[in-house]
């Protein structure tokens, strides 16, 4: 679970936005959205194929600089 303290005299704006940062950074937002569909074991394969594709491409990318 996400903790925050509101400091004295902060507006809520800006405490909101320490929050949406912190459940950004802590990867919670991409948890819920990875929540929200249901995805079949081939899509998720294909997905995690991909990512590892392009983490060696952009790998490979900067050992050619």
């Amino acid at each position: 679970m996400i903790h925050i303290k509101v400091r004295e005299n902060e507006p809520f704006e800006k405490a909101l936005k320490r929050f949406t940062k912190a459940c950004e950074k802590s990867g919670l937002m991409a948890d819920i959205k990875k929540h929200q569909h249901f995805e079949k074991p081939s899509e998720r394969r294909k997905r995690k194929e991909n990512a590892a594709r392009r983490k060696i491409r952009k790998l490979m990318a900067e050992q050619n600089r």
